[in-house]
């Protein structure tokens, strides 16, 4: 046989191997199996360690914040043998992984010094037993995680805007929003271990704010127009009074309900005279940044000015007026929407002046203040615009003017949280939305309401013990 032909048929013969396909599934399968079982393999493990890692994080960040809440309350402070004991405690109560080996759990803390936080470091690795990755020679899967927790320096001011128009007596949002800033009351006493970490102050609104009978006598009231007379003058108004050297002689004080208006002229507000948009304190000598004492029949609920979470209780008498639990119980829904006028005494619940002096903060915190505002209804009414029924464009104007100059406040940064309360189909509030800036919360229904302050207080906790 010759060579040439022996080249044939052997290259006949290849040609024919490859187009047969006879056979070849089994043997392509078998080759193909074993490193499909080893990727399988190599997933079930590491699914298996990143649980083991999870729950650790969790526990760690949990012990983390425990520490953190028992370094700040402690008396004298905890040592940092104490700190690093705390820590061990905490976590090896939280962790029960069956899969982990080898666990260590090591606590670093540094305390609070020259306005710098207290803080505790807790990190932990351990490991976990392959079953597959043997075969690749790894007998064990390492992993690690680290959790930090910082407090001492951090203190709440909180000023809490509640609508109780009319509209909120519809629909249960009166009583879902009673139950739900209680809640908030309660999440934010549990963030607090002494008297001055959160205060809280509450402000229910209409058309108007209540700012409390007690205070008729008070400088920064202007008793205008409807009550007072002039000595020897035709004079009607308390500033034309004044400017003409004649004494002004308030009336009718004693059917006064404790209702203010909007700060301001009588007439529509210019630009240089706005003071329904800042928190420039009231001054004598400028009448016009007084609060207009009103007799108004459907006057709300008085104010609450900042008042300690810590010492709110379970006990607190649901009539009693001066507790937080108690001045929220007692709300009752009335009248128009002036969402303005309550955000403006929010901002100034904040402040160390008059009318109602924030408590003095010490410089060795930090100190974080917060206007939470919720309403269910567009503005209709304030004390230059609107008919009480239909939405005022130029009302939300003023309030617009006066978000922003709170954002734009260069002293202090004021948290700002809105929630809308929209069971009437109306569209969606531009100026809340607007106004907020650590979150605008819409909700179609009563329900909603539980959830957006949840919310809001878990943002809160977070100020107070950070991680």
């Amino acid at each position: 046989m010759s060579g040439t032909s022996i080249r044939k048929r052997i290259s006949s013969s290849a040609v024919s191997f490859s187009r047969d396909r006879r056979g070849n599934i089994a043997p392509i399968f078998a080759i193909a199996l074993l490193p499909i079982l080893g990727f399988v393999g190599v997933a079930v493990d590491y699914s298996r360690a990143n649980a083991a890692r999870s729950s650790m994080q969790s526990a760690m960040d949990s012990a983390a914040l425990m520490v953190a809440k028992d370094a700040n309350a402690a008396t004298p402070p905890l040592t940092a043998e104490q700190v690093t004991a705390a820590a061990r405690k905490y976590f090896n109560a939280l962790y029960h992984s069956k899969e982990a080996r080898g666990i260590t759990v090591d606590a670093v803390y540094t305390p609070y010094s020259n306005n710098v936080p207290a803080t505790v470091v807790l990190t932990g690795s351990g490991n976990v037993q392959t079953d597959f990755m043997k075969v690749l020679g790894y007998n064990q899967l390492n992993f690690g995680t680290s959790s930090t927790s910082t407090w001492g320096n951090t203190k709440l001011r909180v000023a809490m805007a509640l609508d109780v128009t009319g509209s909120m007596d519809s629909a249960g949002k009166l009583d879902a929003m009673k139950a739900a800033a209680i809640g908030l009351i309660k999440t934010l006493k549990a963030s607090a271990t002494a008297e001055d970490d959160v205060y809280i102050s509450i402000i229910p609104f209409n058309q108007m704010i209540n700012v409390g009978t007690a205070n008729k006598a008070e400088a920064w009231l202007d008793w205008n127009n409807d009550y007072g007379s002039c000595s020897k003058s035709s004079k009607r108004t308390k500033s034309a009074c004044l400017a003409a050297g004649k004494t002004w002689t308030p009336s009718g004080v004693s059917k006064w309900k404790g209702c203010v208006t909007d700060r301001g002229p009588s007439s529509t507000p210019r630009s240089s005279d706005v003071y329904d948009t800042t928190k420039a304190a009231p001054d004598a000598s400028a009448p016009t940044s007084l609060y207009l004492a009103q007799n108004y029949s459907s006057c709300p609920s008085s104010i609450l000015q900042m008042t300690s979470a810590f010492k709110a209780t379970e006990a607190d008498d649901s009539s009693d007026d001066t507790t937080l639990k108690g001045k929220i119980n007692n709300l009752t829904a009335n009248g128009a929407t002036n969402q303005a006028i309550a955000m403006q005494m929010a901002w100034m619940m904040l402040q160390p002046t008059v009318p109602f002096p924030a408590p003095a903060k010490d410089p060795k915190y930090k100190y974080t203040d917060a206007i939470i505002l919720l309403s269910d209804g567009m503005n209709t009414k304030d004390r230059w615009y609107g008919d009480g029924s239909h939405w005022s464009s130029d009302v939300d104007d003023r309030q617009a003017t006066l978000c922003q100059n709170i954002k734009n406040d260069p002293t202090t940064t004021t948290k700002i949280f809105t929630i809308q309360v929209n069971t009437d189909s109306d569209p969606e509030s531009t100026v809340l939305k607007n106004c907020a800036t650590d979150g605008f919360f819409p909700t179609t229904s009563a329900s909603g309401i539980a959830g957006a302050f949840g919310q809001i207080g878990a943002s809160l906790s977070q100020l107070r013990i950070a991680r």
